[in-house]
C-alpha cells in the first residue's frame, strides 16, 4: 500500500457530513454545560459548521476554513482573551470525544488515537494562546494532522 492509498483521516471519519454531525451534538451539550457554557453564551449560530470546516481541514479535507474563513489567524482571533482555565479544556475535550462516539465516528484504536492526539495537542495551544499575557504567533498554517504522527509548528515568519 503507498500512502496515497491511505485514507485521510478526513476521509476515514466520514468527511464533512460526519463532521457536522459531530460538531452539532458536541456544541447542543456545551452551550448548557455549567462549565463551558458561557464561554459560548454569545456563538454564532453556524460556530458548530465553523468548526466542522476546521476539523475537516485539519484532517486532510478541503481547505474551507482557510479559503472561508480566514484560516489559522481568524480561528485565533476567537481565543484570546478567553482565559480559558485546564478545567475548562478537560471538559470542552469530555464533551467533544462523548459526542465522537455518540454520532459514531470510527471507534479503530489507530483512528481514536490520532482523533484523540490532535484534540488534547488543539486545545493546548487554545488553552495557552487565550491567556491574558499570551503572544501567539499571528499567522500560522492550519495544521495538517496525520495517522500518529504530529506535526512539527512552525510559525510563519
Amino acid at each position: 500500500m503507498t500512502e496515497k492509498d491511505v485514507p485521510t483521516l478526513y476521509e476515514w471519519a466520514g468527511g464533512s457530513a460526519a463532521l457536522e454531525r459531530l460538531t452539532e451534538l458536541f456544541y447542543q451539550r456545551v452551550v448548557v454545560d455549567d462549565l463551558i457554557g458561557p464561554l459560548f453564551a454569545h456563538m454564532d449560530k453556524d460556530h458548530p459548521k465553523y468548526v466542522a470546516m476546521w476539523l475537516g481541514e485539519v484532517f486532510g479535507g478541503p481547505d474551507r476554513y482557510t479559503t472561508e474563513r480566514g484560516g489559522y489567524p481568524h480561528m485565533l482571533r476567537h481565543h484570546l482573551g478567553k482565559s480559558i482555565t485546564e478545567q475548562q479544556r478537560r471538559r470542552w475535550v469530555s464533551l467533544l470525544m462523548d459526542a465522537a462516539e455518540d454520532v459514531g465516528l470510527p471507534d479503530d484504536p489507530e483512528f481514536m488515537a490520532a482523533f484523540a492526539g490532535y484534540i488534547e495537542w488543539g486545545t493546548r495551544i487554545a488553552r495557552h494562546n487565550s491567556q491574558p499575557d499570551a503572544t501567539p504567533p499571528p499567522q500560522a498554517p492550519v495544521p495538517h494532522w496525520g495517522w500518529g504522527v504530529a506535526p512539527p509548528y512552525q510559525p510563519e515568519q
